[in-house]
């Protein structure tokens, strides 16, 4: 599981008491790849300062072809019948690639503007980083560590007026993964679910919870079982997106191919789909489509598969390789092996 940055409780109470005590730096960069958290930080600045579509003092820019000459000039501009002019721009890549218009700006900005950059990734050593650090507010809003989790979703749950223990809290992380929107979501569905109970079960989490990971593991091993290199790669990247960590990942198509395989030895011998179902711990109407999957490999492409996957994963511990990078090579050597006689 992805680590949290280490300062992102300070700095969140940091902001929550400019927001409540007003007052405000001249510019705020809330940053990192946890999306929900980073939305739910600029939402809440621009609804403290006024900021709203409506409002002739509010200037919203999004993308990757802002002009930083556009943006400097209406900085510039005196706020209408206000103390305050209000500036957004998100996404606009300038803390990675570097904005040198901007970063001289900000070193002797309007007093009577305020900016808030929102951007996924950034730069330290880029100048607008740091010219932005001297005389302002950044937060990464990275992902959160299983801890920090539990206590939010314990305080999510909790402000509907409802209960949920450690253990399920757990589970559902386990079952939807660690991105909070995800989270959010299953949580306003189980609120839902249990609106005539105080308490959320495990039970409730496996009746109404999408399990992203292992849906799209599967999706992932018959596309791959399929030969469609592509849509393997895709549903990766979905993953990933998704925070799931490589090693998880890796860890999961290793399980698949290694029941394809005794699946594979269990059919030959003629054992029965209960046999089997039971001998591997699965669910009987799973055996199908294991069988399916397998019967596009021979006994040598699978083991060659699992052979592949505990090099990669050996030589990621030995930091001969990239967890990512590793993963990557898995899918493509799976799809390259072609369909079995």
């Amino acid at each position: 599981m992805a680590a949290k940055t280490s300062d992102f409780p300070a700095k969140q109470r940091q902001l929550n008491e400019d927001v409540a005590s007003g007052d405000f730096k001249p510019c705020y960069l809330i940053y990192g790849d946890e999306a929900y958290l980073r939305l739910q930080n600029r939402d809440k600045l621009v609804k403290a300062l006024g900021g709203s579509a409506n409002s002739m003092n509010f200037n919203k820019y999004e993308g990757d072809n802002i002009s930083p000459t556009e943006v400097i000039d209406m900085a510039e501009t005196m706020p209408f019948l206000s103390d305050r002019r209000v500036i957004l721009v998100e996404n606009s890549g300038f803390f990675k690639a570097g904005c040198s218009e901007l970063a001289d700006y900000l070193k002797a900005p309007s007093e009577t503007t305020l900016f808030i950059f929102v951007e996924k990734e950034v730069d330290k050593r880029k100048d607008i980083y740091k010219a932005l650090s001297k005389i302002g507010f950044e937060m990464e809003c990275s992902a959160q560590d299983e801890e920090l989790l539990k206590k939010w979703i314990r305080s999510r749950v909790a402000s509907e007026g409802k209960d949920i223990s450690p253990r399920a809290q757990a589970v559902l992380i386990d079952r939807v993964g660690t991105d909070m929107s995800n989270i959010a979501t299953e949580i306003e569905k189980l609120i839902c679910y249990c609106i005539d109970r105080n308490a959320i079960t495990e039970e409730d989490i496996d009746a109404v919870c999408a399990n992203y990971l292992t849906g799209r593991i599967f999706a992932m091993t018959d596309a791959i079982s399929s030969q469609d290199q592509t849509k393997a790669m895709e549903l990766y990247y979905d993953l990933l997106a998704l925070k799931e960590p490589p090693a998880k990942i890796l860890a999961l198509i290793t399980r698949q191919f290694n029941i394809m395989l005794q699946i594979k030895e269990m059919t030959d011998n003629r054992r029965s789909s209960a046999e089997i179902a039971s001998a591997l711990k699965i669910a009987p109407f799973l055996v199908g489509k294991y069988q399916g999957w397998a019967r596009k490999y021979s006994f040598e492409q699978l083991r060659g598969a699992l052979e592949l996957c505990a090099s990669n994963d050996e030589a990621v511990k030995k930091g001969k390789l990239d967890y990512i990078i590793s993963v990557e090579m898995v899918i493509i050597g799976c799809t390259s092996v072609g369909k079995a006689g």
